[in-house]
């Protein structure tokens, strides 16, 4: 009876992460498709906001990279997994900052149209990572962090299309940078709750 046991909760976590690693795989082609056209976009448009949330999302990527390569180890593999997520989110923080820093001393302004579609594509595109995430946010730190990640984006996104419309309201620059200030805020904060718990983790 206990040996049965055994086996049926062996096959269950089996199949629990054979999910999760398809899940993953999805998420992270999405991603990286993403990087690639918000980067282009974010560049030609001479956007902070939108070449700030291609970094988001080519972070994101590496973050789900890790994870499938975690994904059959133990609590210490992915609490470790975790931390470099954590330190990846910090670098971009500091990047969009960087970004944010060069934009306001070039004064170009940016190309709302061009924000706003943009935008709106990645907006959908991380809604789906995050409704094909969300089942699984709480089965270990790995899926939580992941999780995480997610969630940020779509704040992002948010975020880049308020941008885009205050833009073009105003044709200045300065919605766009305070936009890029906020997601290095945003992804300093997640950072460091997400270094704090893997930490804790590998503590």
């Amino acid at each position: 009876m206990s040996d049965n046991c055994c086996q049926n909760k062996g096959s269950e976590l089996t199949k629990l992460k054979k999910q999760q690693a398809k899940i993953l795989w999805v998420v992270l082609f999405i991603n990286l498709v993403m990087f690639v056209v918000e980067f282009g976009a974010g560049i030609r448009a001479d956007s902070v906001s939108l070449t700030g949330d291609s970094l988001d999302m080519l972070g994101d990527t590496l973050v789900y990279a890790s994870s499938l390569y975690v994904i059959n180890k133990g609590s210490k593999a992915q609490a470790g997994s975790a931390f470099l997520k954590g330190i990846i989110m910090f670098l971009f923080a500091i990047a969009v900052f960087a970004r944010a820093t060069y934009q306001f001393f070039s004064g170009v302004t940016p190309e709302a149209n061009v924000m706003s579609a943009i935008g709106f594509i990645a907006l959908c595109a991380n809604l789906v990572c995050l409704l094909l995430l969300a089942r699984h946010r709480k089965d270990n730190l790995n899926m939580s962090s992941v999780w995480i990640c997610s969630r940020n984006d779509i704040i992002a996104n948010i975020s880049v299309l308020v941008a885009a419309g205050l833009v073009f309201l105003t044709g200045s620059i300065l919605p766009d940078l305070a936009v890029g200030l906020l997601l290095t805020f945003v992804f300093a904060k997640s950072a460091g709750k997400v270094l704090s718990q893997s930490w804790r983790a590998l503590a």
